[in-house]
C-alpha cells in the first residue's frame, strides 16, 4: 500500500501545522490578542494629551474642576482602535488623588471617547 497525496491530505496539513506551532511551548510569547500591555512611556506626549483629555471630559459630565497633575502608570489594549487605562494623579482643590480613566482612542478617524473614571480605593 503506499501513500497518495491528494487535495484533502494537503488542506489538512496545511490547516494542522500552524495550529500545532501556535501551540509548541516556547521561551518567547508575543503579545495576548486583545490584552491589556503595559505602557513603558508614561511620560510620552501622547500618553500625557490622553490623560488630559480624560480629566477635561470627566470635569465636563462631573461637573468637577480637577486639574491634571501627572500620569502614574497605564497599559494600552488594541481592539477596533487603543484603550488606555491610565492611572493619573489629579489635583482636587488642594488634595492630588488617584484616578483610574479608561480612554477609547482611534485617532484615523479623529474619535476619543471617555469610558470610565473612577478613584482609585486601595
Amino acid at each position: 500500500m503506499t501513500l497518495q497525496s491528494s487535495p484533502i491530505h494537503l488542506l489538512l496539513v496545511v490547516a494542522v501545522v500552524p495550529i500545532l506551532s501556535a501551540a509548541a511551548p516556547s521561551g518567547e510569547r508575543g503579545p495576548l490578542v486583545g490584552g491589556w500591555q503595559p505602557i513603558n512611556d508614561i511620560n510620552d506626549p501622547y500618553i500625557k494629551e490622553i490623560a488630559g483629555f480624560a480629566v477635561n471630559e470627566y470635569n465636563k459630565q462631573a461637573p468637577a474642576s480637577l486639574k491634571f497633575a501627572k500620569v502614574t502608570s497605564g497599559e494600552s489594549q488594541v481592539i477596533a482602535g487603543t484603550n488606555y487605562r491610565l492611572i493619573i494623579a489629579a489635583i482636587d482643590g488642594t488634595t492630588t488623588r488617584n484616578y483610574e480613566a479608561i480612554v477609547w482612542d482611534k485617532p484615523w478617524e479623529h474619535f476619543r471617547q471617555l469610558t470610565s473614571f473612577k478613584p482609585v480605593t486601595h
